[in-house]
């Protein structure tokens, strides 16, 4: 996987119908920026989709940062496992913008983009090399000044013709999800050495325009013009950021050293950031073996993904004596859909009655008291832990939304939100079974013997596909249940490659899926559920969802002009999904877990929209010193 998934995850398509939508959205349809955001503004010091900004054109630090932190000392962690394909944890490039080769993780600290998020709003964006920014009256032409203090960390300064070629550059040989985004870019233009203009074409995602500007790192135009941008290298890039790449032996760690007199360290978007004066990578082949560097203090810093780990394993010397503490920190992200998800492209799971029967096999009671400790919420909505989310009966907002499909939808819809079963946690509750059975005869299916059979006289088979051996102990309980339905039930576990190739081919009948939406919604939900996608080799629309209605409502999402009616058809969304039984909601946690050596500060609120600890936290030197890790 290479290294531009850090710089975005997000894969756009061009915007389209939104025209036919006049009769039903309750306000102006427009595929770009609000209204709010329209011309005459002049040139303005942040963006946003909905043009709200919580910080204004004086401000002088944000407010999630400790702008006092003292600066220097080491912030050591492992390589997550997650960036790399098949757990290679190894890098074999520093090009972190191509397809070719492995970069290492964060290379972004290396390179300035013209604008940065704010991590406590959903989507604003605020001037680095950019100072300032003025959008046309159509919101298709972006025309950005630059500082003229800019500079790259050989001293050359950088320009509005640096900043034109790279963005170029990323279109025609960047990584796919650095050049797919840009094909609604029409043009770029360096009109003078502070002054770069943009111009869409009208197809643009709206989060297009602040993505490129904060998503999309400035390269020097004359360095890769004598280096080919093309070729993996572990050379280290010429940059500009708040780091370069320094000590590094691949296969075993990479550090990242804090830049003396960084251009920018003096703006207000800095103010507070990049306090380590090394950051620094190690990278290990095997996790027990990464557990036991953190526990001899040879990696200061460590998040928990295991629940069980978690609950069973700290109880080591470091952290009974305090020298190691244990931390957990809100995240306020949408935590998205994660689930078992049906194919509903075959006959068998083509009757949502039989889909919603299933999901009274899984007991999530059980499962989160004995396999993850408690520590577990169970998942209920495709926008979960957000704002987006659908509860109780549909508000009158909502309801104007969704009584012009009444007829093309099921009662469900108009009633309290669909939520999962909850079980008597004893792992084999009769009374969800009895419901799964009901389910089953309403939709045709007959015991025969020790089989259910189905109204096409085959005996009901499932199967879940997998690559990793992680869900046998979750899936298997399951399993047993769907069995004491008349279920031949099994897990199937390949290895990643054919994982992937069934999954391209639609060849699985249910399979595990985490789909994570931004706070703010784009045409990218099209492909998680929209009919054009659901045919796709390859689709994250891995259920095959083809509903007309959920397609009108997504376009009614796409066309809102403010936050309130993105939330609102977001929520009337939600309820028709949810009614549709496409899936068997698993779990989620709304806290970063985390064990770290004692000797780090933080702000005491941390942003809600990111967890960047890098970037916002400090070390200090006393306790470091106390601990003898004061280096």
């Amino acid at each position: 996987m290479s290294g531009a998934a850090s710089f975005t995850r997000r894969r756009l398509m061009h915007l389209t119908g939104v025209a036919a939508l006049a009769g039903l959205a309750p306000w102006p349809v427009r595929p770009a920026f609000s209204a709010a955001n329209a011309a005459g503004q002049g040139p303005r010091h942040g963006l946003s989709v909905f043009g709200d900004l919580k910080y204004g054109p004086g401000f002088t630090h944000f407010d999630f940062v400790n702008p006092d932190a003292p600066k220097g000392g080491t912030f050591s962690f492992q390589a997550p496992y997650w960036y790399f394909n098949q757990n290679t944890q190894t890098y074999n490039t520093f090009n972190s913008f191509i397809l070719k080769g492995d970069a290492p993780p964060r290379m972004q600290l290396c390179f300035d983009t013209l604008m940065v998020r704010a991590w406590d709003e959903p989507d604003a964006v605020y001037g680095l090399v950019a100072e300032t920014v003025d959008v046309s009256a159509d919101a298709n032409t972006f025309t950005f000044r630059l500082r003229p203090e800019a500079r790259f960390h050989d001293g050359s300064k950088l320009t509005a013709e640096d900043a034109a070629f790279s963005i170029l550059l990323a279109k025609t040989d960047g990584h796919p999800l650095l050049s797919q985004p840009l094909r609604a870019l029409q043009g770029v233009e360096a009109v003078d050495e502070l002054t770069l203009v943009l111009r869409f074409d009208g197809t643009q995602a709206r989060q297009l325009p602040l993505e490129v500007a904060s998503d999309y790192p400035i390269f020097s135009k004359r360095y890769y013009t004598a280096y080919d941008f093309k070729q993996s290298t572990l050379t280290p890039p010429l940059s500009s950021g708040p780091y370069k790449v320094g000590k590094h032996a691949v296969g075993r760690f990479v550090e990242y050293h804090r830049v003396e007199n960084y251009w920018a360290d003096n703006l207000p978007v800095v103010a507070g950031r990049f306090n380590f004066s090394t950051i620094r990578l190690e990278f290990f082949r095997e996790r027990q073996v990464a557990f036991e560097a953190f526990k001899k203090g040879d990696v200061f810093y460590r998040e928990e993904f295991s629940s069980k780990n978690w609950a069973t394993e700290y109880n080591f010397p470091s952290l009974q004596d305090g020298r190691v503490v244990r931390r957990e920190f809100p995240d306020g992200r949408p935590s998205g859909a994660q689930g078992w998800f049906f194919n509903t492209r075959r006959k068998k799971f083509a009757d949502p009655k039989v889909r919603q029967a299933l999901g009274y096999a899984f007991d999530f009671e059980w499962s989160n008291q004995n396999l993850f400790y408690g520590l577990y919420d169970r998942i209920h909505s495709f926008f979960e832990n957000s704002d987006m989310k659908a509860s109780g009966p549909p508000a009158p907002d909502e309801l104007a939304l969704l009584e012009p499909f009444r007829d093309q939808l099921p009662e469900a819809v108009f009633g309290d939100a669909v939520v999962p079963p909850v079980s008597d946690g004893s792992g084999l509750d009769r009374s969800m079974l009895r419901k799964a059975s009901e389910l089953l005869e309403e939709a045709g299916y007959r015991r025969q013997g020790s089989d259910l059979i189905g109204p096409d006289g085959e005996p009901m088979t499932i199967e879940f596909l997998n690559n990793t051996t992680a869900f046998e102990r979750i899936t298997n309980p399951m399993i047993r249940n769907l069995e004491r339905l008349g279920i031949k039930a099994s897990l199937r576990i390949v290895d990643p490659a054919q994982y992937q190739s069934r999954m391209n081919d639609f060849d699985f009948d249910v399979a595990s899926q985490r789909v994570s939406n931004s706070p703010t919604l784009s045409d990218t939900i099209r492909e998680l559920w929209g009919a054009r996608a659901a045919d796709v080799p390859g689709t994250y629309n891995i259920a095959g969802i083809k509903d007309p209605v959920i397609d009108a409502l997504m376009d009614v999402v796409i066309a809102a002009q403010s936050r309130a009616q993105m939330n609102t058809a977001a929520r009337a969304l939600d309820r028709v999904l949810r009614a549709g039984y496409y899936w068997i909601p698993q779990w989620y946690k709304n806290v970063h877990t985390v064990a770290m050596w004692d000797v780090y500060g933080y702000p005491q609120d941390p942003p809600r929209y990111f967890f960047p600890i890098e970037e916002l936290w400090w070390i200090e030197q006393e306790k470091a010193e106390k601990l003898g890790k004061g280096r």
